[in-house]
C-alpha cells in the first residue's frame, strides 16, 4: 500500500515538472510507466495521468489570479463600463479569456473526436520518442530562427484571434500525439508566429486551464470516480504532488526564459527521444 502510494507522489512529481517545462508531461508518464507501473485497473490509470493536472492547473490559478480574474473594481484600469455591473469587469482580462477560448476550439473539436483513436494507437512509447525527437528538432531550429528576429506581438493584450486560433492548431497536434508536449507546441506556434517567449509562456499557462480541466472532465465521464479508497488516495497525493512542484517550476521557467531561450529542452528532447528509440529496440521497454 505504502509503495503504491510513493508512486502517485512520483507521477505527481513528474506531472508537475514536465506539465510547464516543454517536453511532454504525457510523454514523461506514458515511459515512466514503463518502469513504475500502478498496481491499479487500466482504467484507473488512464483516469490518473489525466486528472492529477488538476493539480497542475490549480497552481497556474494560484500564481496567475490577478490576471485570470476577470471581475473587481480595484487595480481595473479598464472597465467594461463606466458604471454599473460593467464598472466590476476588467475589460482587458475578458478579452484575455474570449482569445483562450477560441484557441481552445481546435483541440477541444477534434481533439474530442479523435480521444479514443489516439489513446488505442498512439500512446505508446514509440510514438513519444519520434515526437520527442521531431519537436526537439523544432525548437533548436526555430531558436536559431527566432534570435534574428523582433517579435511582433510581446503581450497577450497584442495577440489577434488569428493567431491565438493558429496556436490552437498547434495545441490540437499535442492532443493527438503523446510525446509532442501540450506547452511545447503551443509556445513552437508562438515563436513561429512572432510572439515573444514570455508571452507565448504566459499564454500557454492560460490555455492550459480549460484545455486540462476539459481533459480531466473528459477522462472522468469516460473512466468514472476512483472505486476503492486506496485509488482516491493515490489520485489526491498526486494531485497535490503535482500542485507543489508547479509552483515551483512555473516560477522557474518564467525567470530562467527572461535570459535564456529554449535551445536546451530541445537537446534534452532529443536525447530522451533517442535514448527511448535504443530501448525500445533493445526490449527494455515494449
Amino acid at each position: 500500500m505504502v509503495i503504491e502510494l510513493l508512486k502517485a507522489l512520483v507521477f505527481g512529481i513528474v506531472e508537475g515538472i514536465t506539465e510547464w517545462l516543454p517536453i511532454s508531461s504525457t510523454g514523461h508518464l506514458i515511459l515512466l510507466d514503463e518502469f513504475l507501473s500502478l498496481k491499479a485497473s487500466e482504467n484507473f490509470k488512464e483516469m490518473f495521468d489525466v486528472v492529477i493536472q488538476l493539480g497542475a492547473i490549480l497552481a497556474v490559478v494560484v500564481i496567475y489570479w490577478k490576471k485570470l480574474w476577470p471581475f473587481g473594481r480595484e487595480n481595473n484600469p479598464k472597465p467594461l463600463t463606466t458604471s454599473g455591473f460593467g464598472a466590476c469587469v476588467k475589460k482587458d482580462v475578458l478579452q484575455m479569456w474570449c482569445k483562450v477560448i477560441v484557441a481552445t476550439v481546435p483541440a477541444a473539436v477534434i481533439g474530442l473526436l479523435l480521444d479514443d483513436w489516439s489513446q488505442a494507437h498512439l500512446y505508446n512509447a514509440w510514438t513519444v520518442a519520434i515526437m520527442l525527437i521531431l519537436f526537439g528538432v523544432a525548437f533548436i531550429w526555430i531558436e536559431k530562427w527566432h534570435k534574428n528576429q523582433k517579435p511582433k506581438m510581446n503581450s497577450i493584450g497584442a495577440l489577434r484571434y488569428s493567431t491565438v486560433l493558429m496556436i490552437g492548431v498547434f495545441q490540437l497536434i499535442a492532443a493527438i500525439f503523446p510525446g509532442t508536449s501540450r506547452s511545447g507546441a503551443t509556445i513552437v506556434g508562438a515563436l513561429l508566429l512572432g510572439v515573444s517567449r514570455t508571452a507565448a509562456a504566459e499564454f500557454t499557462f492560460f490555455l492550459a486551464v480549460p484545455a486540462m480541466f476539459g481533459a480531466s472532465l473528459l477522462k472522468l465521464v469516460k473512466c468514472g470516480l476512483p472505486s476503492t479508497g486506496m485509488e482516491t488516495a493515490m489520485l489526491l497525493i498526486g494531485m497535490i504532488s503535482a500542485f507543489v512542484v508547479s509552483i515551483v517550476v512555473i516560477r522557474f521557467l518564467m525567470s530562467y526564459i527572461k535570459k535564456h531561450d529554449f535551445t536546451v529542452f530541445g537537446w534534452y528532447r532529443i536525447v530522451l527521444g533517442v535514448l527511448v528509440l535504443i530501448c525500445g529496440i533493445t526490449g527494455v521497454i515494449g
